[in-house]
């Protein structure tokens, strides 16, 4: 059977709740035509970069899909009659990634340096390293003379 990455952005003022219950319907519509979901993350509510139906934000879902042709057909009807449901798009591929994507490693990368930067902010409670009017990189500066004497 041909493979699938399918994404999906949903409107923002649905719950995420409510987005896992949509992927489960589509879920179901694949498995009924002889298909299976291979893999779904759910990547969360992203900022988009121009309005889509007066939405300034979406959740955002990708769904590795291993299924024939008409269950894809089936599901994207069923998406376009949804009012969340904004955009969605499906790409045909050779083979599916079983690895995270790139938005799940790019949270990964960036939680950890959250977590990493506030170690850092606790050691002195500012967010700079070492206390104010240290700069012990400069060295010495030697005599400064001002004024045009000289």
């Amino acid at each position: 059977m041909p493979l699938y990455e399918h994404v999906l952005l949903a409107r923002q003022d649905v719950t995420s709740q409510q987005v896992e219950t949509m992927i489960d319907t589509y879920k179901g519509v694949i498995e009924q035509n002889g298909g299976r979901l291979e893999k779904i993350e759910m990547w969360g509510v992203k900022s988009l970069a121009y309005r889509i139906k007066k939405n300034r934000k979406a959740h955002f879902a990708l769904l590795n899909i291993d299924a024939p042709p008409a269950a894809i057909a089936e599901m994207e009807r069923q998406m376009q009659i949804s009012e969340d449901v904004l955009r969605f798009m499906t790409v045909r591929v050779e083979e599916l990634d079983s690895e995270p994507s790139a938005m799940m490693q790019k949270r990964d990368r960036d939680d950890r340096k959250d977590r990493e930067r506030g170690r850092r902010r606790d050691d002195d409670g500012f967010g700079g390293g070492g206390g104010f009017g240290d700069r012990g990189d400069r060295g010495d500066r030697g005599e400064r003379s001002f004024g045009g004497e000289g």
